[in-house]
């Protein structure tokens, strides 16, 4: 069941409730909100591309193109606001750590002005492993997917 506000509505994390959640800050911070989160199964981040991102003057200037690895460091982001929501204590003790992406396919190219939306499921969770399916979409039509798997540790372990 998708989480509601205490009116009804979709609950929708902003920038303040996911910066409370993981530990990405700007400028590698890459979602904007989150949105459709249904504990343990699935959540939807939002990552609104604009011009001024750090990373499109070198990539490339003349047809600035969001790096495919960008667009599944955002997937993974928003996998670990899914598993930090429902245990909050995660994210003050852990961090998380891609442990594999596999199948990762780039079917078109996020330009500026792009509104990506990044939906992911929880496929396997294990202890402190988990592995998820995320795609990436813009106007409805998927531009990236990926399997990966990520793992809590902890932050004094991971000196």
């Amino acid at each position: 069941m998708i989480l509601k506000d205490d009116n009804g509505n979709v609950l929708t994390l902003l920038h303040n409730d996911i910066i409370n959640l993981i530990p990405h800050r700007h400028p590698f911070l890459l979602i904007d909100k989150i949105t459709n989160i249904d504990l343990n199964k699935t959540i939807t981040g939002i990552k609104a591309v604009t011009f001024n991102e750090p990373y499109f003057p070198g990539h490339f200037p003349k047809h600035p193109v969001m790096p495919g690895v960008l667009i599944l460091e955002a997937m993974a982001q928003t996998a670990a606001c899914l598993v930090s929501y429902e245990n909050k204590s995660l994210s003050n003790n852990n961090l998380v750590f891609f442990t594999g992406i596999d199948k990762a396919k780039f079917r078109k190219p996020v330009t500026p002005g792009c509104e990506l939306f990044l939906k992911i499921n929880l496929v396997i969770s294990k202890r402190t492993l988990y592995k998820f399916h995320g795609e990436a979409f813009v106007e409805e039509k998927m531009v990236a997917s990926s399997e990966f798997s990520a793992m809590l540790v902890d932050k004094e372990k991971a000196k």
